[in-house]
């Protein structure tokens, strides 16, 4: 009872501080939850995906959404069957307001432990502050992560275990979720993309804030490449037509629609192909920008031998001349003869 109120608090809390551009909005309309395959099940809004796997010894959720998407999630959870209160996990796929956002709500209602890239750990911390692409400008409600994730690493609860592979250049921290599923006595590999799409605001080339976000984005294609996927799923409903899909799903087609190999493919490479056309016209842009720079002149260095200072020549003063005799009347002077000159001496 006191799960459900706080619920119920936190969506009234949500909806009077709901989304104020459409964009986010048309993202964050609520949806119905359902079951995908095996003990995956989607809890998330219309277009900001979240997900919940079900275990004997407690659940994992993967991604909170919105601040606002966080309630909605929680009451999903409940409208399956599920108690919130035995949510054990939650794992990030990336620092984003649109996925983060609703993660301090839903640690703060569980108690569960929070688990995210290393990467992403600032981002989290601060709520989105200091993001290498978008700054300042997007920031949600600050949580700390329990446990920083590395590649690898491996998550297992109640019989369900989930591999953790690092798929940075979205975020510093980004990562991707891979397990296996059993449906009717067949396994299902199923990949949770982190994030390999490239928003039209991210600067590449000649970004300081992360310098190495080419590299990261070029490593996170080839580890999505390598991936064996049956059943592909990610963070935004959008890129793998879960309203299509799920639409199919409740009339009963068969097989399961969201058992996609090829669409998983299909994304992989487009957006791979998207990034480096970006790569290619940032990089054109800026060496044009380069070209065009005002180029400063220099001053030329002079060839021309510098003037040389005029030697003084010592010149030896005149020797004194001695003064005229005085003449006493009534007496005839005598003829005086003035001293020989000095030459000057040589110098």
């Amino acid at each position: 009872m006191r799960r459900a109120v706080l619920i119920l608090g936190l969506l009234v809390c949500s909806q009077a501080h709901a989304q104020k551009d459409p964009v986010s909005r048309s993202w964050n309309q609520p949806v119905a939850p359902f079951r995908i395959l095996g003990n995956i099940y989607y809890v998330g809004a219309s277009d900001v995906t979240a997900y919940l796997i079900a275990t004997p010894k407690g659940h994992i959720v993967i991604d909170g959404g919105f601040e606002e998407t966080g309630p909605m999630i929680m009451s999903n959870i409940e409208k399956l069957g599920f108690e919130v209160a035995s949510v054990r996990i939650i794992l990030s796929s990336h620092a984003h307001y649109d996925h983060a956002g609703g993660l301090a709500a839903i640690k703060y209602a569980t108690g569960a432990t929070l688990m995210a890239g290393a990467g992403d750990v600032p981002l989290l911390t601060s709520g989105g502050h200091n993001d290498p692409q978008f700054g300042d400008t997007l920031l949600f409600p600050p949580v700390v992560p329990d446990q920083a994730l590395h590649d690898g690493d491996r998550i297992a609860l109640g019989g369900s275990i989930l591999f953790a592979h690092l798929t940075p250049g979205h975020t510093p921290g980004c990562v991707t979720w891979t397990m296996t599923v059993r449906e009717r006595g067949k396994a299902y590999n199923v990949v949770f993309v982190g994030s390999p799409s490239l928003p039209s605001q991210y600067r590449l080339v000649g970004n300081a804030r992360y310098p190495n976000v080419i590299a990261d984005y070029r490593h996170t294609y080839e580890v999505l490449k390598a991936l064996s996927c049956d059943v592909f799923l990610t963070q935004h409903g959008s890129l793998f037509d879960l309203a299509g899909k799920s639409a199919r799903l409740q009339k009963g087609e068969k097989p399961n629609p969201f058992i996609d190999p090829e669409g998983y493919g299909r994304f992989v490479s487009s957006t791979e192909e998207t990034f480096e056309a970006t790569v290619r016209q940032q990089t054109a842009a800026a060496e044009l920008a380069a070209d065009r720079a005002p180029v400063q002149a220099v001053p030329a260095a002079s060839t021309s031998a510098p003037a040389l200072a005029p030697v003084p020549v010592p010149v030896a003063s005149p020797a004194p001349i001695a003064p005229p005799p005085v003449v006493k009347p009534g007496v005839v002077p005598r003829a005086v003869t003035p001293p020989p000159v000095k030459p000057p001496r040589a110098g």
